[in-house]
């Protein structure tokens, strides 16, 4: 005869050792309304994860638009068709996910001095230049980071 195990019943031993089947039974809590049976301390942790996860999507798809603009502004007898559909594809990335969780607009300008410096990191080793070729800050402004026709010339 085979020991069968004891089937997992706390919700944070779930959290622990099947992380996709934790949010399965913490959903059907929700639906059904078990309050007392929910796993607070862990979906708090998970709700604040989703939100600093997206505040790292904005940075990180800033960082790659600013390091194309400076790559197209700072090396222009490089221009070519892939960077210019990369500036195109952040942007509109950028203005979907603004327009999806509208309360990072006031974030732009925190996420714009950090993503420089992703930007800045991609554009010195995708080019020829030194991070000494580029501005210190970002020269660009929210405005025209933003504007699906602006590139610099």
């Amino acid at each position: 005869m085979t020991q069968q195990q004891s089937p997992i019943t706390k919700p944070e031993e779930l959290y622990q050792t099947d992380f996709y089947a934790w949010t399965a039974v913490q959903a059907k809590f929700l639906r059904e309304g078990a309050w007392d049976c929910l796993d607070i301390p862990n979906l708090v942790e998970e709700i604040e994860s989703l939100g600093r996860q997206e505040r790292q999507e904005l940075r990180n798809r800033l960082g790659v638009l600013l390091g194309h603009l400076l790559k197209w502004e700072f090396q222009s007898s490089h221009r070519s068709k892939s960077w210019l559909a990369t500036i195109r594809e952040q942007r509109y990335r950028i203005l979907q996910l603004l327009a999806e969780s509208p309360s990072l607009k006031p974030y732009l300008p925190e996420a714009i001095a950090q993503a420089y410096q992703y930007g800045l990191a991609l554009a010195v080793r995708e080019t020829s230049l030194n991070y000494e070729d580029f501005p210190e800050e970002c020269p660009y402004n929210i405005e025209q980071i933003l504007n699906l026709e602006f590139l610099p010339q």
